[in-house]
């Protein structure tokens, strides 16, 4: 680099050359009591939801709103601003803040937006846990949608062979739901295009006596869990 210009690190460098604070010790600066954690690790932690009634005669305090309704490809820079405001508040101003910020998408951190933890020293760190998984919230939204998929689809199976004496036998009652009308698809949190459109039950696509099944193979897809 030619002159005195200074080479400014990348933001994973940045934030793998920080050293964290146990989060049981920033708990403790908040005014927080070990047992109002959820602890994920040494440096991840939810907050129980106990702690309101705890609080509940605290005062509310102030809210900062920091968005943005022009987004680019590559982001508009909401985190970093909203981290550096952050950062300018607690340790410039000594005000008493929190910072909070949702979880990402592991859509578009692996496409061409990348994380969405902030950016040069203004970060969420661990940056490389919150980009992927965190704890692990995202993905237990996944299987609970997808499970409700699983059951709408077994419930057309079901009911496109069997009486309304068997269903009833079953103690199952008839939704006659029309297969044209589900709007309700499977989620994953990546991007995968192959997935977006797709046809499931074709193992389905026979009844017992060999006519086509009125229900499958049917169209359906997959979207990005947060969306």
């Amino acid at each position: 680099m030619a002159g005195n210009q200074k080479v400014v690190p990348s933001d994973l460098e940045i934030a793998q050359a920080a050293t964290p604070q146990p989060i049981d010790r920033i708990a403790s600066k908040l005014g927080l009591r070990p047992q109002e954690l959820e602890a994920h690790g040494a440096l991840k932690a939810k907050i129980k939801l106990s702690v309101l009634d705890r609080l509940a005669d605290r005062p509310s305090g102030k809210y900062i709103d920091v968005t943005a309704i022009t987004p680019t490809p590559l982001g508009e820079g909401k985190s970093t601003t909203m981290v550096g405001l952050t950062q300018a508040l607690g340790s410039e101003l000594g005000k008493n803040v929190i910072c909070c910020i949702r979880q990402p998408s592991m859509g578009p951190t692996f496409n061409i937006k990348g994380g969405a933890a902030g950016g040069g020293y203004s970060q969420v760190i661990p940056m490389e846990d919150f980009n992927l998984h965190l704890t692990g919230d995202i993905h237990a939204i996944s299987v609970a949608h997808n499970l409700v998929a699983a059951a709408l689809d077994s419930r057309l199976f079901h009911e496109s062979r069997q009486s309304d004496e068997a269903l009833a036998k079953r103690g199952i009652e008839r939704l006659d739901i029309d297969p044209d009308t589900i709007t309700w698809r499977r989620v994953v949190d990546v991007c995968d295009r192959s997935l977006r459109e797709i046809a499931i039950g074709f193992n389905d696509d026979k009844l017992a006596d060999g006519s086509p099944s009125p229900v499958f193979p049917r169209k359906t897809g997959f979207d990005i869990t947060v969306s």
